[in-house]
């Protein structure tokens, strides 16, 4: 396991994570865009928006084409239809590559954004030459997915959840505490329609792609904190154990914001992740 105190965390790049500019392409994708070289694109999770990977654009966009894309209905991207699944989203992020001109890319996703990078992995070929699959999650036991799933159909009764969230994706540690204010601004900022068919896609998206892995051919990281409660280690050392050339990295003491809470340690390893397979083009 990787500890905080390994490196020094970049407090600077997460307190900056302000509003970042944006393009769309014609069907409504909002993204940013930075720095030149191999693409690599950004997903972020439910609740989000682009400005969740600051520390992750700012470091990595210093030797690769970094692309962060605001999920449908997060941020100023369009919403997909109510009803939309898993595999819609996964759909949706094809179209993008395809209006960005994308033949191959690197993908890296978080928790929801996790599920569609998978999803992209599993069935795209090789497009993608690599995935990042942070806090994601595979295979939920009854229990969590009876958790998540009357969680998803409250949301229409209820609005959007701010406290939940911030309850179970933060310890009271001090490396939290600029993330969580964060997190709860962008939660704030949700679009409620949005959430709600993002949510019920990431509720019931859990096994969808879950016997892809074995067909994954490139490196695959699976990284989470190991006081995740729902993105466990277990779930990334599990799919690891499938991936070919997959591997778990578990950040110790730290739950599902990891990318925020140890962005220092993120960042290192996913700059291990991109250097892989470098010899071999």
């Amino acid at each position: 396991m990787l500890t905080a105190g390994s490196t020094t965390r970049t407090a600077a790049a997460t307190n900056a994570a302000g509003a970042l500019p944006r393009k769309k392409t014609a069907s409504g994708t909002a993204y940013h865009e930075a720095g030149s070289g191999e693409p690599l694109v950004l997903i972020h999770g439910v609740g989000m928006r682009l400005e969740a990977w600051a520390p992750q654009i700012a470091f990595l966009s210093a030797g690769h084409r970094v692309i962060a894309v605001d999920m449908p209905g997060h941020g100023e991207s369009a919403k997909l239809p109510a009803g939309s699944r898993l595999e819609e989203f996964v759909a949706w992020f094809g179209r993008f590559l395809d209006e960005m001109a994308i033949d191959t890319a690197n993908v890296a996703g978080h928790s929801m954004g996790a599920l569609v990078s998978g999803g992209a992995a599993a069935t795209f070929g090789e497009r993608i030459s690599r995935v990042a699959y942070l806090n994601g999650v595979y295979r939920r036991d009854p229990e969590a997915k009876a958790a998540v799933l009357a969680r998803a159909a409250a949301i229409p009764m209820s609005g959007v959840d701010k406290e939940g969230p911030l309850a179970r994706w933060f310890g009271d540690d001090a490396d939290s505490v600029t993330a969580r204010e964060l997190t709860r601004k962008w939660l704030n900022l949700v679009d409620p329609q949005g959430y709600a068919v993002a949510y019920a896609a990431f509720a019931g998206g859990d096994e969808t792609y879950a016997d892809g892995w074995k067909d994954v051919a490139g490196p695959a990281l699976f990284l989470t904190g190991s006081d995740d409660p729902n993105s466990t280690p277990l779930m990334a050392t599990q799919m690891a154990e499938l991936a070919p050339r997959g591997y778990a990295r578990i950040v110790e003491g730290h739950r599902h914001m990891v990318n925020l809470t140890a962005p220092d340690i993120v960042n290192s390893l996913l700059a291990e992740w991109l250097s892989f397979g470098e010899d071999e083009r």
